[in-house]
């Protein structure tokens, strides 16, 4: 049942990053590892609900992927209060902790608005899904079916719902 509900909560999350940077051409958010990883999708997350915070075409022309994430890790503690949980160089690689992105990411969603609209979750049930699945992430879905850690993704589940 963890299962099920984490995978519910993870759609949910990807539905409402979708939604949010729907407008941001450069951003294309499919996953919770290497959708991140250059920076863009934090910063056009963090532009779509606030785009008073900072000039987004400076943010996104200008800088490398470090000095990206470093930016919206920054925006994010000086005007939402979100401590920077993650350190710009573990996220800009290839495949990032997927567990700090869906950590970092709930904390983005529970002080930016939250509304999610059923087209946006059809869509994310339409995207491809991997036919692979590596070893890694194999271990990682049994840790998290016995993991107290899922109560955050509960919670996350809970309160979508009841705005749905």
């Amino acid at each position: 049942m963890a299962g099920l509900q984490q995978t519910n909560s993870e759609k949910i999350l990807l539905s409402w990053v979708r939604q949010s940077t729907r407008n941001y051409p450069q951003v294309n958010v499919i996953n919770f590892t290497s959708s991140w990883s250059d920076g863009l999708a934090f910063n056009a997350l963090l532009h779509s609900h606030r785009p008073d915070l900072f000039d987004w075409n400076a943010v996104a022309s200008q800088q490398s992927p470090v000095q990206r994430l470093d930016h919206a890790f920054n925006i994010a503690r000086q005007h939402l209060g979100i401590e920077k949980l993650l350190d710009p160089e573990d996220v800009a690689t290839a495949c990032p902790d997927k567990k700090s992105i869906l950590m970092y990411v709930t904390s983005l969603f529970q002080v930016l608005p939250q509304q999610v609209t059923m087209e946006a979750i059809r869509e994310v049930e339409m995207l491809p899904r991997h036919s692979r699945v590596t070893r890694e992430e194999h271990i990682q879905v049994h840790q998290q079916h016995f993991s107290q850690e899922v109560s955050c993704f509960t919670f996350l589940y809970l309160s979508c719902c009841s705005k749905v």
